[in-house]
């Protein structure tokens, strides 16, 4: 069954863009309507009742955020577009929320439709207004080295160098922190080796992601390859890792 869909950027050749895009490469996809503004999005989606929106996050007048805040049914899934590579949004895409970057790269525009389903509207649970105070606290760099983690109860924000290592367990991760603390996401780990500063995390084994730059202590061949953290914990070291392990930290 096809997604139905409505674009809203306030660029027109944006919107063109991204729907001969959709055309092309998401044959799934049905754009029912386009709007250049969140006032013409808010009557589209009352006529339409569409499944998902791809929604620009700034746009004058009303942005974004401020259009969903403005529907109390929010029946229907949201792909941001945004033309900035903010690093909390980046964050939240391991979790429920996905965002397309201009210029639009197409594997990562499937990727973003893939998660989609017209039978799991979650945009009902979506604390969107988390999200804009998230975005609007760390539009410092400085200050934009966090993690919004999904739990089962909601999200948790989390500074990355506070991480220590995280470790798959089946579908889920274990992140384990640096005062002592374990948080359960419910995301997988894949998913977190895609959106985690390289520069600063590494995947070392199928299920484990480690901390490089402020929590390794030690790489221990005599021991079978394990990478020894701060806290004592040492955590296996594929063999066909090693390599570019090895590689990443004779950078720092």
């Amino acid at each position: 069954m096809a997604i139905t869909t409505i674009i809203i950027d306030d660029e027109r050749n944006a919107r063109e863009n991204l729907k001969l895009i959709l055309g092309d490469f998401c044959p799934e996809i049905n754009v029912v309507a386009e709007a250049g503004s969140a006032e013409e999005a808010r009557a589209l989606i009352t006529k339409h009742k569409p499944n998902l929106l791809f929604l620009d996050i700034n746009m004058p007048n009303e942005d974004g955020f401020e259009l969903l805040d403005s529907i109390e049914d929010k029946n229907f899934s949201v792909i941001f577009i945004t033309a900035h590579n903010q690093f909390a949004l980046k964050a939240l895409k391991a979790g429920a929320i996905d965002y397309i970057e201009k210029p639009i790269d197409i594997e990562d525009l499937q990727t973003a439709v893939s998660k989609i389903s017209i039978q799991d509207k979650g945009a009902g649970n979506v604390d969107y207004n988390m999200i804009k105070t998230l975005l609007n606290e760390y539009k410092d760099d400085s200050k934009s080295d966090i993690i919004a983690v999904p739990t089962l109860s909601g999200y948790e924000i989390i500074k990355a160098e506070d991480i220590i290592h995280l470790e798959a367990d089946e579908s889920y991760t274990r992140i384990f922190l640096i005062d002592g603390k374990k948080c359960m996401s419910s995301m997988t780990i894949a998913r977190y080796e895609k959106v985690l500063d390289t520069n600063t995390f590494f995947r070392v084994h199928k299920s484990h992601i480690i901390n490089t730059r402020h929590h390794l202590k030690e790489f221990n061949r005599h021991e079978g390859n394990v990478a020894i953290m701060d806290t004592g914990e040492a955590i296996p070291v594929a063999r066909r890792k090693l390599s570019g392990f090895i590689s990443a930290i004779k950078t720092f």
